[in-house]
């Protein structure tokens, strides 16, 4: 099963990346966008869990893979630095390597806290994901109703698919929006029932006591 997951996270990181499909992401940013998204949310967790045994050992500060994560993803979105991933191909695969690198940050205590057979789930998670949802979906608002196009490479883009631009980052902004709420949605969940179970079977063992 470990294996099982960390090939399948090598899939999604390949696809991202190097598939033909890749390719994409200079002419759409929606491609762009779900690229990104593969990487830290796909790929990052899936290897992870295939690494379930160093990921319960180690003990990162929540706090810094949250910063992580989160400032990966706003400082990348800068139209500056964006556009300079789109020009230059060693600063697009130093783009994608640090997404990946913040996405196995940032899902190291969730998948910590899931696999962890120890009962050391905490309250923190899900608080951890669900305010990890609000710059992202602070920068899919601002990218679906800005009205101008964001990054000036997509200016030309998308049109010979029948998107106009701004159809193309609108596209993008809720595929932004729409993932992470669902995929950080459901480790919340999981970690939430899981502490719910561990505070029922206390509350039956003092019962029975």
């Amino acid at each position: 099963m470990k294996s099982l997951s960390i090939a399948l996270g090598v899939a999604v990181l390949w696809i991202a990346v190097a598939s033909p499909l890749s390719h994409l992401d200079h002419h759409f940013l929606t491609a762009h966008m779900a690229q990104h998204l593969l990487i830290m949310t796909v790929a990052a967790p899936l290897i992870l869990l295939g690494a379930r045994s160093t990921v319960v050992r180690w003990r990162p500060r929540p706090v810094l893979c949250w910063l992580a994560g989160t400032l990966t993803v706003i400082v990348w979105h800068v139209p500056t630095v964006f556009e300079m991933a789109l020009r230059s191909h060693w600063w697009h695969v130093f783009q994608q390597g640090t997404f990946f690198t913040a996405g196995i940050l940032f899902w190291w205590p969730v998948v910590r806290m899931c696999v962890s057979t120890t009962g050391s789930a905490c309250w923190s998670v899900p608080v951890y994901l669900m305010l990890a949802t609000l710059p992202c979906d602070a920068l899919s608002a601002f990218l679906a109703f800005t009205g101008d196009v964001v990054y000036r490479p997509y200016a030309r883009g998308a049109g010979h698919v029948g998107l106009s631009p701004l159809e193309d980052q609108a596209l993008a902004a809720a595929l932004m929006w729409v993932a992470v709420t669902f995929v950080y949605l459901v480790p919340a969940l999981v970690v939430t029932a899981k502490l719910l179970s561990g505070k029922s079977k206390a509350v039956v063992q003092i019962g029975v006591q």
